[in-house]
């Protein structure tokens, strides 16, 4: 065959489509894997040029290449540096350091824990044991280098639940000695998700250790008293504070163990505090001591309900529903279900009422539900009950309610009557353009700026209602209250700018 004709049968014989380059510039492992390795090292060495801490996690993928123990006397050199380091981190040099940081700290987790998890792990409590140090010399207000102490606790308990239970004995031991005088408590929040792994038998040896440094911790003198400021803060203070964080990981590991009898004793004696007789009455519980767990939730606390106010600001709750859990299991369901009842008196409470009527007999609960309804409804106050009403939801009768008392909804309360407002626009127009005009004029009378926007929306859920509105169902009509609002309000230019965007 000629050339010609050799070129003529290779023209004529289909040609395999050319691959096609990926439009998209977005770097993705499937776009990156088309560059050619020349470009992708230019691109790497260009960045390592301008960025520190992107340099300092390819040295440490170099590392890698040779083993974990390169890559461990990489991160040590760096752990070294920071604990050696004393210069304040101004808000200047605050964004290059948690660059640093953050580097440092991808390199344990990304580049040493595939190739050695407990020298990771090792790494990880050495970085967490400067917390202290570093947190105090660096400006945070933005909370960053905290946060990434925060992944690292959360990358160490990952690590923990991994390994073999001989080594996280080693670790817990460890971290004892640490835990003493370090004030973020960090190492503490660490251990105590250790001892949710740890063998009966360590648990044992950890607990020792725990009892010799509480023993150690020395009594505060009158001259420590003296230098507490104002706030109680002083060498006192610490000395509480201290014995406090480690009873209360004696208590963890007496959980650990189901030993109620222990975690009361500590409660009770070591912690140097009033007990927590919620605490020990939901452990008594749940061993099934029930009449135990009624005289320590009855038990008087000294300094009132500390630490008890549910969402809505009502002091108690907590030891309320502990105690109606109680009543229930020792059979004096008559007492629990008038705790029920006036726990939804005093705060109507929805869930406190679905408790109450689970436990009725059959069809009394119907009457008992239309007494709750009349109940809310007659309050002196009335922006509770219409919240109680919408959740439930019966959104007629909190229509009802609205149109009923009209006059007494006040804007400032929004948190109750926004959602209420919202509910109510598909089948109760009237009674939501009440609760939004209330809103408004609110926001509108006390020169509410950052709530402009809301303003607007409301303004505009208006017009829509206006719609759907009977003539003379609300005066002034919808036309005229936006003018009267326009003359009022005419120099507050940020909310008409506001309207106008809507």
């Amino acid at each position: 065959m000629g050339r010609k004709a050799a070129r003529d049968s290779a023209a004529s014989k289909p040609r395999a489509p050319a691959k096609r380059a990926s439009k998209s510039t977005t770097p993705t492992r499937e776009t990156l894997a088309a560059l050619d390795a020349a470009t992708l090292i230019r691109l790497v060495l260009d960045e390592t040029g301008q960025n520190p801490a992107f340099k300092k996690r390819v040295s440490a993928a170099l590392a890698g290449l040779q083993g974990p123990d390169a890559v461990a006397a990489l991160i040590d050199r760096r752990l070294a540096a920071l604990e050696k380091a004393r210069g304040f981190i101004d808000w200047r040099k605050s964004r290059t350091f948690v660059a640093d940081l953050d580097a440092m700290l991808a390199t344990i987790v990304s580049d040493l824990r595939p190739l050695d998890a407990g020298m990771a792990l090792d790494r990880l409590v050495r970085f967490l044991d400067g917390a202290n140090a570093t947190l105090e010399r660096a400006e945070d207000s933005a909370g960053r280098i905290e946060g990434l102490y925060d992944d690292a606790v959360r990358a160490a308990v990952e690590i923990v639940r991994a390994l073999p239970p001989t080594q996280v004995a080693r670790v817990a031991e460890n971290l004892v000695p640490m835990i003493v005088g370090e004030s973020f408590g960090l190492l503490d929040g660490l251990l105590q998700d250790i001892v949710a792994v740890l063998p009966a038998e360590a648990l044992g040896a950890l607990d020792a250790q725990l009892v010799a440094a509480l023993a150690a911790i020395r009594e505060p003198t009158a001259e420590d008293r003296a230098k507490a400021n104002p706030y109680d803060f002083g060498p006192a203070y610490a000395i509480r504070m201290e014995r406090l964080r480690l009873s209360r990981l004696r208590e963890a590991i007496a959980d650990a163990r189901g030993d109620v009898d222990a975690f009361i004793a500590i409660e009770s004696r070591d912690t140097r505090e009033p007990p927590d007789a919620i605490a020990i009455a939901e452990r008594l519980l749940a061993a099934g001591r029930a009449g135990e767990a009624l005289d320590w939730i009855r038990r008087p606390y000294p300094y009132g309900h500390v630490g008890e106010t549910s969402e809505a600001g009502e002091p108690g709750w907590r030891r309320e529903c502990i105690e109606i859990q109680v009543l229930d299991a020792l059979g004096q369901h008559g007492e629990a279900q008038a705790l029920r009842w006036s726990r939804f008196e005093r705060v109507l409470d929805p869930q406190a009422l679905r408790d109450y009527l689970a436990k009725l007999p059959d069809f009394e609960d119907e009457d008992a539900l239309e007494r709750a309804f009349a109940y809310a409804s007659a309050q002196k106050d009335p922006h509770g009950a219409l919240f109680f009403l919408v959740g439930w939801p019966q959104l007629d009768r909190a229509a009802k309610l609205v149109m009923a008392r009209r006059t007494e909804w006040e804007g400032r309360f929004w948190q109750w009557l926004a959602p209420a407002a919202e509910a109510l626009e598909h089948d109760h127009p009237l009674a939501a353009s009440l609760l939004h005009r209330a809103l408004l004029d609110d926001i509108l009378d006390r020169s509410r700026h950052r709530a402009y926007g809301h303003g607007a929306r409301h303004l505009a859920a208006l017009e829509d209602l206006a719609a759907r509105l009977e003539p003379g169902d609300l005066t002034p009509g919808h036309a005229a209250y936006e003018a009267s609002l326009r003359k009022a309000h005419r120099r507050k230019s940020g909310f008409w700018d506001y309207v106008d965007d809507v």
